[in-house]
């Protein structure tokens, strides 16, 4: 995961532009499966220390077997997330075929490139599963783009990645995951104080894109805290 010194970018004022508050702050994760994707993330946007919203939807169906999720400035993440659902449809509406999960984070990597000198304070994943398996790829705001076994963004993703490092295994199936991104989350709701309100889980399988159900999740976290 990349960390970028503020002293590098160009500031909204250095561009000509009035500064303003951002909706950000955040942790979601993702983690690659035998059998599919396993993605999860907090429901909290913050505004430095005022919380600006507890219904943040961070998880983004870009497609029928394809997600991203957002970290960092909201605004840049619904942008770059919108552009990537049109181009994922007029891909497949032209050429009679889905996009492959890493054609659409190419995209996203090239769209984030050529915005620089501007840099667009969006720490993207994409996950998904293609014909050629199931892929899971980390997109950094200057636009570096590297395929993960599993991935953590955001302000409490150094203690989520922790959590995932020391339990993750790379034939873990898809039941096994769930469990494992909400032990992770449930450390990143205890110990940064810029995630929180809740948890949504998302798996990505041959059958689609599936956002659990708030019971599913509540009942995934009463077996997690049993074992912990």
């Amino acid at each position: 995961m990349s960390y970028i010194s503020r002293g590098l970018l160009p500031s909204r004022r250095d561009l000509g532009h009035e500064e303003v508050e951002l909706l950000k702050g955040t942790t979601t994760i993702g983690i690659k499966c035998v059998d599919g994707i396993v993605i999860a993330s907090d429901r909290r946007a913050s505004m430095a220390t005022f919380i600006a919203s507890k219904r943040a939807h961070k998880t983004i169906k870009i497609s029928d077997r394809v997600v991203a999720t957002i970290s960092g400035s909201v605004a840049d993440g619904q942008f770059l997330t919108n552009n990537l659902k049109a181009v994922a449809k007029l891909y497949e509406l032209e050429f009679g075929r889905a996009m492959s999960v890493r054609a659409i984070a190419r995209r996203l990597a090239l769209i984030l490139w050529s915005y620089r000198p501007v840099v667009l304070i969006a720490h993207i994943m994409v996950g998904g599963i293609d014909e050629s398996g199931s892929h899971l790829f980390n997109v950094d705001p200057l636009g570096t783009l590297t395929e993960e076994d599993f991935i953590a963004t955001g302000s409490g993703s150094p203690v989520a990645i922790s959590v995932i490092e020391e339990q993750y295994s790379p034939e873990m199936n898809v039941e096994e995951g769930k469990k494992l991104v909400i032990s992770a989350m449930l450390s990143a709701l205890e110990r940064d104080m810029a995630t929180g309100n809740g948890i949504d889980v998302t798996v990505v399988d041959e059958r689609g894109v599936h956002f659990l159900e708030e019971k599913e999740i509540q009942d995934l976290i009463e077996k997690v805290k049993a074992i912990r």
